[in-house]
């Protein structure tokens, strides 16, 4: 048997089930115990509304802030009242110095002592009368020459009271002959504010051959 064939025989018997189930009244019976339990079950059940989907956050938009220079305030300083209690400022009372009399701004002048006039002893005076060293014959044949400094302490009377080398000419005969020499020298004293008084001379002597 083919499969349309089976398929035309299935309709051909529910239609056949159809037709005598109207006409034994059974279709109307089920039909009237379908409908009621039908729409006794909707009653039992409550209707349960879908819950709604919850809204979704909003996306925060950033906003730019412009930055606020914070105002400086003015503080007034408060001005410190004057205690009832303060000893009221006292001036400082002036020293007074010596006598209550006002000094003299007229000061005497100071007189500065003008230092006495100092006269050195001297040996070239005519009236002394002093030779020249002698030459050392030895010297002369030698050919030695040169300047002695004889340092001399003249007395107040004008002899020499010390004498002694300062500075040599190299040669001991020529110094040796300068030493004596200004020994028996006669001098004129030194002086200090016109009064004769012992000083120290350097008395020169200088050896040249001719």
């Amino acid at each position: 048997m083919s499969r349309n064939l089976r398929i035309v025989l299935t309709v051909l018997l529910l239609h056949g089930a159809a037709l005598w189930a109207l006409q034994t009244g059974l279709l109307r019976r089920t039909a009237e115990l379908l409908i009621p339990a039908m729409m006794l079950a909707d009653m039992a059940e409550p209707a349960v509304k879908p819950e709604p989907e919850p809204p979704a956050p909003p996306v925060p938009v950033r906003q730019r802030v412009a930055p606020t220079t914070p105002t400086p305030l003015a503080v007034a300083k408060a001005t410190p009242e004057p205690s009832p209690e303060a000893p009221a400022p006292v001036a400082p009372a002036t020293p007074v110095v010596g006598s209550e009399r006002p000094l003299s701004t007229n000061t005497a002048p100071v007189v500065v002592a003008a230092a006495p006039r100092i006269e050195l002893p001297s040996s070239d005076a005519d009236y002394l009368s002093n030779p020249k060293p002698p030459y050392p014959p030895m010297s002369k044949r030698l050919g030695e020459q040169g300047k002695v400094v004889i340092r001399t302490l003249i007395g107040a009377d004008g002899v020499a009271q010390e004498a002694s080398i300062h500075q040599s000419s190299g040669y001991d005969r020529l110094d040796h002959a300068a030493l004596a020499t200004a020994r028996k020298w006669r001098y004129v004293p030194g002086k200090r504010a016109g009064v004769a008084e012992a000083m120290w001379f350097n008395v020169p002597f200088t050896f040249i051959l001719e």
